[in-house]
This record gives structure tokens, sequence and C-alpha cells, in this order.
């Protein structure tokens, strides 16, 4: 094929790939693409889609060319979409002359987009906007084509070993040309005309482009880093986008729309500034785009850690540092601290109180360990002992301070409102808790705080000129910024950069965090004797479902009681877990916030795990009236949450219970009715003889009356006329229709048949068996029931 063929071959080739913005095409659906299931496809595409593969080197041919692509602004990020439309160009230096008017009976605006930036919009945003793929099997987003190919090119354009491999050229010893400046073709007020790029800083200085490689590999490898941040990072709503600008772009952006309402006499401008406010995307990030984020969190970390150490001459530093190295030095403050403070900010205050949140929390806690990425290995020992994080660290603490403090403050408020007794819960939980409690992180967090809270002690001047927020958002397409030796300044302008002037930060060891804290430590108790009873309660429930215990009547069966839980589910090695999780959690907690041992037993005793006498689990929190126990309103809450329940019982006649399964329903009705006859024909018989105070008394009383049935009623809330009815004695042969009494009964008299023994024997002998152990029983347990087993 032609250049020119190629080059209207090519958005056609894209949209086939990576599908159409819109979604309707699917394209090679590498979201879902995987060697497990589609070995051949997955190979083919991996090799075709390679950074030296067919796909890259058509579009470096065409590169060279400078051939431009339409790329609609409608689906770019909302907040960025709604400033373009609105004739203000974001700070980030990759729209710059790029933003142009649709030729003659087009719609809406366009960006002119160079080959490979048009091939990466492509790719970065169908991680977006593919989101209704058809998935016939199980699809794990760490093994699709899509994530593998992420690593693949952050590892090739953010090299952490070496340089940048450069790009193939058709022409021997050529290099491709790094894209040239186009004059706008719309006017716009922009954020970042100000300054100027590293780039042309660096190819300043040198004979020509070809003569520099370098700056072929900076230009790439920012392109690269832009595209992914804006597209995966930059959405949220623009009110948000707009208190992220700095002062003078404000400044700016007012000066243009004064001269836009005095050109239209102020009703465009006030229109659009209405619509501009009035704009709030709706995004709802999923698992895997987290998990995408993340690996490129990961992947900055180690690329920003390769930097070579800084010469001990400046002199030297200034002539030999390569832009690569300068690109490593500020890539994270620069381009992805602050969208990814606000993404994760979004993430935390509308993803669902699930288990999914696990995603978005190791990527907050992935950010906030860099030591992790670190090219430098711990030291060998013997025991496994926690990483000390070391002080050379605490100027990326203090620069990140509302990533530790405010997200952790975030984090508490969602763990507070989730149920800790599920293992997956806890283990976030227990998670964030082993991060903060590494050694020496907590005290390095709490000198940033302390640097924040410094009175001002700077010049008013100095203060106001470079309190205004750095270019995070932007490309280093801007100089370096001057050195800051004040730390405070630094945190000072960190904080007021992401959050405002007017902020109220709230400290992470104050009072109100420490509450928060004790409240978090109050419901891990609570789990943790919630967890314990739900496994005594499984251990019970698996011994008395054992081979042997089908042919014995056990309590539950005939009082209809109920003392499962939802949670039984979850398996032993599940509630061990949880209880190792919350137990270590609670550990971490008291070592972060210095919790003492005397808190946490006033603690314990205040949220009630303490058992009663019986050593059960107490009532939840009730008033008692004149009709019974009243919950309040912390009975209530802890019923809702699990932490305390009555007992369901029957506490009516049991022989009115519903006929159930392992009972034979014409016996049941049958004995019902023989029963009801013979409780109303000696009832009068029956009560002169329970009356009695002797032997006979006690033994009918045994038979014949259900002393326990009033004691278990205190359980439940019962009304108090509930309490008061009498229960007088009776006869009850319903245990007589269940199967289980049946077959034993059968298999009795089996037995008996190989000794020679008739069934009229063989009754006679369980009569006399039977009343002898009926004797021993009235002396020991007046109480117990043997047939309401």
């Amino acid at each position: 094929f032609s250049l020119k063929e190629l080059h209207g071959i090519f958005p056609w080739l894209v949209e086939s790939i990576f599908g159409s913005l819109d979604g309707i095409i699917i394209g090679w659906n590498l979201r879902c693409l995987q060697g497990r299931t589609n070995p051949n496809e997955y190979s083919v595409a991996l090799d075709f889609l390679d950074p030296s593969g067919p796909m890259m080197k058509l579009v470096y041919k065409l590169q060279a060319e400078e051939y431009r692509y339409d790329f609609p602004v409608s689906y770019l990020p909302g907040p960025v979409k709604a400033s373009i439309q609105e004739q203000v160009l974001p700070e980030c230096s990759l729209y710059h002359n790029k933003v142009q008017f649709p030729s003659s009976g087009g719609l809406g605006l366009n960006l002119a987009l160079n080959p490979f930036e048009y091939y990466m919009f492509y790719f970065a945003i169908s991680l977006i906007t593919q989101k209704n793929s058809p998935v016939t099997h199980h699809v794990s987003p760490s093994n699709s084509a899509y994530f593998i190919l992420v690593d693949t090119y952050l590892k090739c354009f953010l090299p952490t070993e070496g340089s940048v491999l450069p790009p193939p050229s058709s022409n021997p010893g050529g290099a491709i040309p790094s894209p040239t400046p186009r004059s706008p073709a719309v006017p716009f007020s922009s954020y970042g005309m100000h300054h100027t790029s590293l780039l042309k800083r660096h190819i300043a200085h040198q004979p020509s482009v070809n003569a520099d490689p370098a700056s072929q590999e900076i230009w790439r490898s920012e392109t690269l880093l832009q595209i992914f941040v804006e597209m995966w990072l930059h959405h949220y709503s623009l009110e948000m986008y707009q208190k992220m600008q700095s002062p003078h772009v404000k400044l700016e952006v007012l000066h243009y729309r004064l001269s836009i309402s005095s050109k239209h006499h102020g009703s465009p401008a006030q229109s659009s500034y209405q619509a501009l406010h009035a704009y709030q995307e709706s995004f709802k990030p999923t698992e895997e785009h987290v998990l995408v984020v993340r690996l490129l969190v990961k992947h900055l970390h180690a690329f920003s850690n390769s930097l070579k150490p800084e010469p001990l001459s400046p002199s030297a530093h200034s002539h030999t540092a390569s832009p690569l190295e300068e690109f490593k030095r500020v890539v994270i403050p620069r381009f992805v601290q602050e969208k990814l403070y606000i993404f994760l900010q979004h993430c935390f205050g509308h993803w669902p109180l699930d288990a999914s949140f696990r995603a978005v929390l190791e990527m907050w806690l992935s950010y906030l360990q860099p030591w992790r990425y670190a090219p430098e290995k711990p030291p060998q020992s013997t025991e496994p002992l926690p990483r000390i994080v070391s002080e050379k660290w605490a100027a990326f603490i203090q620069e990140n301070l509302l990533m530790y403090t405010k997200l952790f403050v975030g984090f508490l408020n969602r763990a507070l409102r989730t149920d800790l007794v599920s293992p997956k819960n806890a283990l976030m939980v227990f998670r964030v808790a082993k991060v903060f409690a590494q050694p020496n992180l907590a005290e390095m967090i709490l000198k940033g705080e302390q640097l924040f809270l410094e009175p001002e002690l700077v010049i008013p001047h100095r203060q106001h000129r470079l309190f205004m927020s750095p270019t995070l958002g932007g490309s280093f397409l801007s100089s370096r910024s001057p050195a800051v030796t004040d730390a405070s300044f630094k945190v000072k302008s960190h904080v007021y950069s992401l959050e405002g002037q007017d902020f109220q930060y709230k400290q992470m060891f104050g009072t109100e965090v420490r509450n928060l804290v004790l409240k978090l430590a109050q419901l891990i108790c609570q789990a943790q004797q919630t967890a314990k009873s739900i496994s005594d309660h499984s251990a019970e429930t698996m011994a008395s479902q054992s081979f042997f215990s089908w042919f014995r009547f056990t309590p539950s069966e005939m009082n209809g009681s109920y003392t499962g839980n939802d949670l039984d589910e979850i398996g032993q090695d599940s509630i061990k877990k949880t209880d190792e999780y919350l137990e270590k959690a609670l550990e971490y907690l008291c070592q972060i916030f210095k919790l003492s041992e005397a808190q946490l037993t006033q603690m314990m005793l205040k949220c009630g795990t303490a058992q009663d006498e019986n050593g059960k689990k107490q009532l939840p929190d009730c008033i008692p009236t004149e009709n019974g126990l009243v919950l309040t309103p912390l009975g209530r809450y802890q019923i809702i949450n699990g932490l305390r329940r009555f007992e369901v019982q029957y506490q009516g006649d049991t022989e009115l219970q519903p006929i159930r399964s392992y009972e034979n329903a014409a016996l049941v009705r049958l004995l019902f009715r023989l029963s009801s006859v013979l409780n109303e024909r000696f009832a009068d018989q029956m009560e002169v003889l329970c009356s009695r105070e002797d032997f006979i008394g006690r033994l009918c009383r045994y038979h014949l009356t259900n002393p326990q049935l009033v004691q278990k009623i205190r359980y439940s809330p019962v009304v108090r006329d509930r309490m008061s009815q009498n229960w007088g004695p009776k006869i009850s042969l319903r245990f007589l229709a269940s199967y289980r009494t049946l077959i034993s009964l059968l298999m009795i008299y089996f037995l008996a048949s190989w000794f020679y023994i008739g069934p009229v024997g063989c009754t006679f002998i369980i009569l006399i068996g039977y009343f002898l152990y009926a004797v021993i029983m009235t002396f020991f347990f007046e109480g117990w029931k043997p047939h309401e087993h």
C-alpha cells in the first residue's frame, strides 16, 4: 500500500481493533481476550500490537509524513470536553494547538492528532467506552490482552532500565520528527501558555532534532503518560475540575469571559458560565478500570525510583542529566498526583459498600508505598521483621499528605458502615492498618501534619505567589519549579493546591479522627464476638448432625427455636480468618494511635461484649414495660448489624406446631386427637397428681408439664399476658409420629427378634426400661421432658 492509501485506512483499522467510540463496534475485544480461552487470537493480537509490531511500524511510518486525524471532542472526559466547548483550553499540553472547527457541514469540535496520539487515544479510551462487551466465560482482568498491552507499553515507553527504544524508521539513519507546533484554529484562553516544554527547552540546545534521539523518547513517553492519565483519571464533576485550577488560570478565564461578555452584551458568556458549572459527569469506574490504574501507579513508582542519584556538583548535573532522567524526577507530582487524588476521592465516596472496593483499596495502598518499588532490596533476616520506612521518603509523604490523612479518614467512614464479620471486609481493615503501622510511617505523617499546622512566617507577597496550584495536571512541558527549602511551605502548597485556601484540615492524629478509630475498634470487638458466637453455633450444629444424632431427639426440633445466622455459610475456616484479621487490625490500630489496654477494656465493656452468667450472648438493649420488652435505639442498631439477637423460639402449644418434614402427617393428626381426648377426660386427675409434693407428684410433673417454657419466654420481647398464661399438665403423644422414633422402635423390635423376643415381650421390656430411666431422671432433672427432645 502507498502512504496515501495507508493514511486513508488507518482510522478504520484503529476502530476495527479497539472498537468505536460510541461502543457499538466492539472490535477485537481485547479486554475479554485471554490466552487460556483463545490462545491463537491472543498471541496474534499481542504480536500485532506490540511496540515493535506491525501496527506500531505503521504508526511511525505515518508519523514521518505528519498526517493528522480528527478525534471528536465529545468523547473526551467530561470536564475536559465541557471546558473545550466553552473555549477554555485545559492546562494539559496534550490539547494545545490541536482543537479545530469542523469542516463545512460538520458538527462539533475535533482534535487534530498525529498517528501516535490517535492510536493511543483509542487504545486508552477503549477501557472506558467498551463496557457492555458480550462475555461467555469468566474473565480475569489481569490476564487479558488489554492488561498485558498496557504493561508492555509502560515498560517500553517508561523504562526503568536503559532508555526508550528508538522507533523504527523507513529511512536509514533518519528519525521521525517530533510534532511541530501548529497555530490554534480557535481563539482559546489557555491554561498553559505561560510555560515552556521540557522537550522544547532540551531541543533548543541541540543543533537539530535528528541529532538528539533523546528528544524522541521524551515526546513519546510524555504523550503516552498524558493520554493514559487524561483518559483514565480525569473523571469527576466540572465544579471539582474548576476548583483544581490555579489562581492565575481563574483570573485569565475571568478576563476572557468578560471580553466575550462585552462583545455579546453579556448573555452568551453568562449562559456558558452557568452551563459550565451546572455540568456534572456521571462516571462509575469499573473494577477492571481500577486494576489498570493500579498497574499504572505501580509502574510509575518503579519508573520514578529508577532515577540515578544526583551528582555532587550542581553544574555537572545541569549538563549531564538526560531528558528521561528529568522526566523521572517529576513524573508523579506533575502528571499523576492531583488527578489520582480526585479519582480516589470519587471512588471512596461513590463505590458500593461491598468487597469489590478491595481493588480501589489496593490501588490507594500501592500509591502510598513507593518504597515497595524501590530498586534496593531489604536486608535479609532470619525473622520476618516489618520493614522500617526510611527517612528519605519523608518528602514524598509530606508532599502527598492528603493521600495519607484525608483518604484514611474516608476509609474509616466506610469501614464503620460495613459488616466486619465478613472475611473480605475484615481483610480490608487489616490491610490498611498493617500499611499504616509500618515502623516510622505514622511518625512521618505526624511530622507532615505539624509542618502544615505551623504558623505562617513567610513574606506575604512570596506566600501569595507560591501558593498557586503547581501545574500538576499539566505536562512536563513546563520548566522545573525552583527548589523550595521550606518543608512547611511545601506541605501547605500541596494541601491548598488540592483543596483550596479555605480548606479546613482534619488532623489524622487529632481528637475527632481518634474518636472514629475508637468507634472502629469497638466494631472490631463486637465483630469478633459475633464471629465467635457463629463459630460456636456452627460447631454445635455440626455435632448435632452426626450419624447417631439422627436417632435421637433434639430440643430444637419440637420447640421451634432457630439459632442460625446467614453467616453460617461462610464456614469455619473463614470465621478463623476473620478473627485473625480483626485481631491483627486491632493490634495495628493500637500501635498507630497509641491506644492503651485500659482503653480497649473500657471499649469492650461499653459495646457490651461481656458475657452473661450463662456464657450466652446478652440480649439486645431493651427496656421492660407493661407490654414486655421494648427495644431501644441501641438495641435496634445491635439487631440490624447482627451484634445481638433474640432467640426465635416457638412459644405456643407444642401440639399445634406445623407438621415437620420428619413427621408422618396422618399420625400427627391421629395422635393429636387421641391426646386431646385424654387431656380433656383426665385433666382434673392430672392437675391433682402434679400438685402433690411427694415422689409421685415429681414423677407426674416430669412427664406432664414443661417448666422451662416460661423461662424461655424471657429471651423474646413477648407481651406480659403470654408470660402469665397457664400451661397446665397434659399428655403429648406427638413424638410417636416422628419417623426417627418409628424407625428406632422397628430396629429395637428387629434386634429383639434375634433373641427370640416377641413384640409383646419387647414392648414390656421397653416400658420397664423407660420407667426405671424416668425414676432416675426424676431424682436429678425434674424439669427435663424426654418426649419433647
